[in-house]
């Protein structure tokens, strides 16, 4: 294990060059890297950033930073071929600000856009789930992303979502690429 204190600007430094070429997301899923310890940095459940006390307002490196993020079990970390730093997560690490319909080969497809620029369709790959809590009956969206990881939709974009659902044997659901989504018993 590295015995130094894991640092925002080398992670920053490494990934910068490559980021900056393309959008693809680099493949973390390869990366196996000793754990380096933690930083201090939270996922807020509305998708802010926040590094020692103060939120990261740069949306270029928030961006940058999701693009590494990375889950194992119900822990977090930002991973590099060479360092592996964990992160603390409110709720879930992705905040979904859009939706889009489109047509495609599988009839309606809902396209998710987050406020870290990844796109997501809702699909088996993909799936769309509601949680409504018990206390308060307040239902909290989920859309899979990626590696285990979710986003949650924000409010304006559930209602968009709402207004798209139907009704099917007593549940209120929307169909994308194929696939049925309950979003509320009705």
């Amino acid at each position: 294990m590295n015995e130094s204190k894991p640092d925002l600007s080398s992670i920053q430094q490494q990934l910068e060059g490559d980021h900056k070429k393309r959008r693809a997301l680099p493949p973390v899923h390869l990366w196996k890297p000793d754990f380096s310890g933690d930083l201090d940095i939270q996922i807020t459940r509305d998708g802010r950033w926040i590094h020692e006390g103060g939120q990261i307002k740069r949306p270029a490196m928030v961006t940058l930073f999701s693009t590494i993020l990375w889950r194992e079990g119900e822990r977090y970390f930002l991973v590099t071929p060479v360092e592996k730093v964990g992160i603390q997560v409110e709720d879930v690490p992705f905040f979904f600000v859009g939706l889009d319909v489109r047509q495609g080969s599988q009839g309606q497809e809902l396209v998710f856009t987050s406020s870290t620029d990844d796109v997501v369709v809702a699909s088996a790959e993909h799936p769309l789930r509601v949680e409504t809590a018990q206390d308060s009956d307040e239902p909290s969206p989920y859309l899979m992303v990626r590696y285990g990881m979710e986003g949650l939709l924000n409010r304006a974009v559930f209602y968009q979502l709402a207004d798209l659902a139907e009704e099917r044997d007593g549940e209120f659901g929307v169909e994308s690429c194929g696939q049925w989504f309950v979003l509320g018993k009705s």
